[in-house]
C-alpha cells in the first residue's frame, strides 16, 4: 500500500487480516477503481464486491486465504460500482448480503417530498435491483469467531449508504475519501445529511479509513475536520456568488469551480445544487417553486 495505482487482478494485503483488490473500472468518478476488501481468514467478509466484472469476481475468489471462505457480503451503498456484482458473488458462494437497503432506504423526509414533486434529476449510477438479505441499522454490529463489524449509518452521498467499522479501522466507501470530496447529488444524496455524518464520526478516534476509492486515509479526523471545513466554505462561496444575481446551479458551478475540467462542471452542479437545497432548507435563500435542478435561486432581500 506504499505506491499508488495498485496493481490489477490480485491483492494488496493491507493490514495483517485485510486485503484489498482494485476492480478495473477507472473513471473519473471511481479514480483507479472501486476498492473491494477482504476481512479475515476462515471466515471471510467480503466488502464491497464492486461491478460486475467476470475478471474482478475471479480475483476477488482467488484472493480468499487458503482454507477459508466467503461467509458475509456487506455493500456500503446501492450504487453500481460498489454493489453491482453482490447479489452475483452470494449466490457463487452462498454468503448473505448486508446492508442498510435497498436504493430508497434512509432518504431524508425533504429528499422523499422533493423526490415525489419530480424535476431533481439525479439517480446517477443507482443499483435500483439491489437487495440485500439482512438490513443493519445504525451501529449495530455482525460477528464471528475472527472479526466484529459495526455499522455506521452515514447518509449524505447516499441515503442508504453505511460506513464498517473494524476496532479502529473504518471502511469508508464514497463518504471520506483521500483523493477528492464525496459528489452528494439530490435526491438520493443530501449535504445536511453529510454533515451530520462527518459530525458522528469525529466522536471517535480512528487509525484508518479504508475507501471505496484511492488510497489509505492515515489521518482520518483531520480528513473529517477538512471536509467539514470545506463544505461550509462553499456554502459562504455559494451564498456570496448569488449576491451578483439569482442563478442556476450549473451557473453557480461555472462561476465557483474555476480550477477543475470543463467536462466536470455538470457534476459540480449536482453538488451546489446539493448545498443550495440544504441553504434552502435552513431558510438563507429563496428559490422559484417548484423546486428544479434548472431552477433559479436567489438570495434572501
Amino acid at each position: 500500500m506504499s505506491s499508488y495505482p495498485p496493481p490489477r487482478g490480485t491483492f494488496d494485503q493491507v493490514t495483517p487480516s485485510i486485503r484489498r483488490i482494485v476492480a478495473p473500472n477507472p473513471s473519473p468518478m471511481t479514480y483507479h477503481g472501486t476498492n473491494t476488501y477482504l476481512l479475515g481468514e476462515k471466515q471471510v467478509a467480503v466488502i464491497d464486491p464492486g461491478p460486475n466484472d467476470d475478471a474482478h469476481l475471479s480475483a476477488i475468489l482467488a484472493a480468499v486465504p487458503e482454507g477459508g471462505t466467503i461467509t458475509h457480503i456487506f455493500v456500503t451503498h446501492a450504487h453500481y460500482d460498489h454493489s453491482e456484482l453482490a447479489m452475483r458473488l452470494s449466490k457463487t458462494v452462498g454468503a448473505p448480503i448486508y446492508a442498510f437497503g435497498d436504493h430508497e432506504a434512509g432518504k431524508s423526509a425533504l429528499m422523499k417530498s422533493l423526490s415525489e414533486q419530480g424535476g431533481l434529476g439525479g439517480g446517477e449510477g443507482i443499483d435500483r435491483a439491489f437487495e440485500p438479505d439482512h438490513t443493519l441499522s445504525h451501529l449495530e454490529s455482525v460477528t464471528c469467531d475472527e472479526w466484529r463489524i459495526t455499522a455506521h449509518h452515514t447518509p449524505g452521498h447516499m441515503a442508504n449508504h453505511m460506513c464498517f467499522q473494524v476496532d479502529k479501522i473504518l471502511f469508508t466507501a464514497d463518504h471520506v475519501m483521500d483523493w477528492a470530496t464525496s459528489m452528494v447529488s439530490p435526491p438520493d444524496g443530501d449535504v445536511g445529511d453529510f454533515m451530520r455524518s462527518c459530525e458522528h464520526l469525529l466522536d471517535y478516534d480512528w487509525d484508518l479509513f479504508l475507501p471505496g476509492h484511492g488510497d489509505i486515509v492515515r489521518a482520518p479526523n483531520e480528513r473529517l475536520r477538512w471536509l467539514l471545513s470545506h463544505r461550509r466554505e462553499r456554502e459562504v462561496q455559494i451564498l456570496t456568488q448569488l449576491q451578483a444575481g439569482p442563478a442556476t446551479p450549473h451557473e453557480l458551478a461555472k462561476a465557483i469551480y474555476t480550477d477543475i475540467d470543463a467536462k466536470l462542471i455538470p457534476v459540480a452542479a449536482r453538488n451546489v445544487f446539493a448545498h443550495l437545497l440544504e441553504l434552502h432548507n435552513k431558510g438563507l435563500i429563496s428559490v422559484e417553486k417548484p423546486i428544479a435542478f434548472d431552477g433559479i435561486f436567489s438570495p434572501l432581500s
